[in-house]
């Protein structure tokens, strides 16, 4: 079959006509895959070091694994690097499961590593078969057309020049140069799922049809290529749906999502790099979006029903209380790793030269009409107010409907109160009526709210 190309990510043996020959790291178990890996890139002339993980989880048996690969590299003169870790200890500390765990320490390390000695990329063994092992658990577990693709041939720094080669092809080839290897005695053992795929229901497909995996590898390869154009329709059809954005948030059209030709892959494009699960996108997918103000919540986003728009934005994890302010002077409302915000109060005296402020950050309210201590908070539900220039009270809510806020723009919209719970001050929107300033105004506050 054909190789997986890895974007040209390895260059021709001898550093690939550049000035120096570029280092690569291999990730060395000691196990056929590796071994063969490391004899190979050395053979066509590549500039490697190894490295080996010891995650202490077979007792003796990992032991042994570093030993051999320690003396094979010292007999290929290849430079060795080694780490050993507590692989149990990190996964209870992080309530990770044990693979999770290794997973992420030995990656995290590959990538301290690879930056410490300049290293190119990190070449990792994994073969056809694993690619094929990767696509089967995801159709299992439930996937989409990503799912479907198996492994990638290269993310990021870490590249797999092995997965357009089997492991009988891999051990075949040991054989043939008289190398020998380690084996893991837990893939031996069908107690995980990978395991199972691989002892039990591989055997199985190939009985029926010898070249299974080979053939399935193909439709992996052939899924990569569709995945290509659907990725760019769907970001053409993405980038319609999206009516706006800010840092804060981003607005998705809820009336052209509901004639898409995939509202729920167009939703799935969207939200899962947010951490959406499947059966999350299922069922907003399913919404009518009647409902304003419907929400739903992923790890560490917010996903909310507005008039015209499904609103997304990051979670607001910030403990938002009401500050009192008791008298005249500067305070810290808030203070996060993110942001600072702050209020200042001063008192003026109305003379010729004073102004009126026309800052929307700043208000200027006649200092007899304010009582404190004041409070700053979120809105409540129920808030009222009579906007300046307005007659009659009203809804603090249908005030910023009217000025066309949206759902988070309300969640996130500031008052500020007297001592006997008056709206004084609609932050960065308007002032009450009532204690603006008139011709009468002796002394006036000046206030105001910053970032």
């Amino acid at each position: 079959m054909d190789c997986p190309s890895p974007s040209g990510s390895l260059p021709t043996g001898e550093g690939g006509g550049r000035g120096r020959s570029p280092l690569y790291l291999v990730a060395l178990s000691g196990g056929a895959d590796s071994v063969c890996l490391l004899l190979a890139m050395k053979r066509l002339g590549y500039t490697i070091e190894a490295i080996h993980c010891n995650f202490h989880l077979r007792g003796a048996e990992s032991d042994r694994d570093e030993e051999f690969c320690k003396h094979l590299c010292e007999r290929e003169q290849i430079p060795f690097h080694t780490v050993h870790f507590d692989t149990q200890s990190y996964a209870e500390v992080h309530k990770v499961s044990i693979e999770m765990a290794a997973r992420e320490l030995r990656y995290g390390y590959f990538e301290q590593l690879r930056k410490a000695i300049d290293a190119e990329a990190i070449l990792v063994a994994h073969h056809m078969n694993d690619s094929v092992e990767t696509l089967l658990m995801n159709l299992i577990r439930g996937t989409g057309i990503h799912g479907l693709q198996g492994i990638k041939p290269r993310n990021g720094n870490i590249i797999r020049p092995l997965l357009c080669v089997s492991r009988k092809e891999i051990v075949e080839w040991l054989g043939e140069i008289g190398q020998d290897y380690v084996t893991d005695s837990t893939n031996l053992e069908d107690d995980v799922t990978r395991n199972k795929l691989r002892l039990n229901i591989i055997p199985i497909l190939e009985q029926i049809n010898p070249a299974a995996s080979e053939n399935i590898a193909k439709t992996a390869l052939r899924i990569v290529e569709a995945g290509k154009v659907f990725d760019d329709s769907m970001n053409g059809i993405v980038e319609d749906l999206t009516l706006g954005s800010t840092d804060d948030w981003v607005a998705i059209d809820k009336e052209k999502l509901q004639v898409s030709p995939s509202k729920e892959y167009a939703l799935h494009t969207i939200l899962s790099p947010y951490h959406f699960s499947p059966a999350q996108i299922e069922e907003i997918a399913l919404s009518d979006y009647s409902q304003s103000g419907k929400t739903w919540e992923s790890s560490t986003h917010q996903l909310v029903v507005d008039r015209k728009a499904l609103l997304l934005r990051k979670r607001d994890e910030e403990e938002r209380r009401s500050f009192r302010i008791p008298e005249i002077g500067t305070y810290v409302i808030l203070e996060t790793k993110e942001k600072t915000e702050r209020i200042s109060i001063k008192e003026v005296i109305v003379d010729d030269v004073f102004k009126i402020s026309k800052e929307h950050d700043t208000v200027t309210l006649d200092a007899e009409k304010v009582r404190f201590p004041l409070t700053i908070r979120r809105v409540e539900k129920g808030d009222r107010f009579i906007p300046f220039g307005m007659k009659g009270s009203k809804l603090i809510s249908d005030y910023l409907t009217d000025r066309k806020k949206n759902a988070f723009e309300k969640q996130k919209q500031l008052v500020l109160l007297d001592a006997n719970d008056n709206v004084l001050w609609l932050v960065g929107e308007r002032p009450d009526a009532r204690c603006c300033i008139t011709e009468n105004t002796i002394k006036a506050l000046t206030i105001r709210y910053f970032k």
